[in-house]
């Protein structure tokens, strides 16, 4: 995978941000902005008018802090930032100039690039995030799932959670007719082959691909479908899937809306798997080389900004805007 992702990096370099997820213990102090805007060398900008997309997801947030604390403008660039329905909405307006740039899965560069789906050529200069995503089941789901579930000298579920305590339950809904429904965010999505990968893992087939056949579902036990992020919730509620493995704030979402329980997370699955990225078009570098400098320069200050913990609140103030991922800000303070 990662030499995959070097392959679309044609121009500029990858900056891995994390967000302060672990690793050394840094100081809870609000540190400068990265790089002071009076030590900004402002290139020759060819198109300062820019218009990015993104899903309403946490590792969003470089895109919105790069905005709301004006990295953006220190860059000479003028950027309105619009949330966009699903994955392939957003490689379709990218790809046909409605875009100028989006967050997008790391998966959907490949893919443009292989030809599956649409043929594009695809430039990722930066790394939104590593890690992130989460499974959740449903009540019913998890009750039936919690007597499989090793238990700790506390009586608490020893985690990760494997997919062994499952499979009696798929069994169960095999038995009764039932086909096990759970969702996942699009087909070359890391949350497609972390969700395949848990359940397989167990012993659990969750479908097969073939060229005439790019539902995955051949003699599946699971069958896996698309549900876009922010409607995984309600799809849950409404009983049309039983679990999702989706970013946040949307398993967090399932916790307080009381309707599923999260029983592992991707870190567990796939430690450090790149999880989304900045894509540009190669036409569109090719013709505005130092705009895309001077994009990934604003990006590259707003990853650093969010990786102090001292900005974390102000981090969920602006995350929490409705024209960002405007989830209740309390699902947010558990992140």
């Amino acid at each position: 995978m990662k030499s995959l992702l070097k392959r679309t990096s044609w121009i500029l370099p990858v900056a891995v941000l994390l967000f302060a997820c672990g690793g050394e213990k840094k100081k809870e102090t609000v540190v400068a902005e990265a790089t002071p805007a009076s030590t900004t060398k402002t290139l020759d900008i060819e198109k300062p008018q820019l218009t990015f997309g993104f899903i309403k997801l946490t590792d969003m947030a470089p895109l919105a802090i790069a905005k709301e604390k004006g990295f953006f403008e220190d860059e000479g660039l003028f950027v309105s930032v619009e949330a966009q329905s699903n994955w392939k909405n957003v490689l379709d307006r990218v790809i046909d100039g409605q875009l100028d740039g989006s967050h997008m899965l790391a998966g959907q560069p490949i893919a443009a690039g292989a030809g599956f789906g649409r043929q594009a050529e695809l430039v990722t200069p930066f790394s939104m995030d590593l890690n992130g995503n989460g499974i959740t089941v449903s009540n019913d789901v998890w009750s039936k799932m919690k007597p499989n579930v090793p238990k700790g000298a506390d009586g608490k579920p020893i985690h990760p959670i494997k997919a062994e305590a499952l499979k009696p339950v798929i069994d169960e809904y095999k038995n009764s007719g039932k086909a096990f429904k759970m969702g996942m965010v699009f087909p070359v999505s890391t949350h497609n082959y972390e969700i395949r990968y848990w359940l397989a893992a167990a012993g659990i087939h969750p479908g097969m691909y073939t060229a005439d056949n790019v539902q995955g579902q051949i003699d599946a036990e699971v069958l896996l479908s698309v549900t876009p992020p922010p409607q995984m919730p309600a799809t849950l509620e409404a009983g049309t899937i039983y679990g999702y493995c989706v970013g946040e704030p949307w398993n967090q979402q399932a916790v307080f809306k009381g309707i599923g329980v999260p029983v592992t997370t991707n870190y567990d699955i796939w430690k450090n798997n790149p999880e989304k990225v900045f894509v540009m078009t190669k036409k569109f570098v090719d013709e505005n080389p130092n705009t895309a400098i001077a994009v990934t320069k604003a990006l590259i200050r707003a990853g650093k900004w969010l990786d102090e913990p001292g900005n974390r609140a102000e981090a969920v103030k602006i995350l929490s805007m409705s024209q960002y991922v405007g989830a209740e800000r309390l699902y947010w303070q558990t992140l």
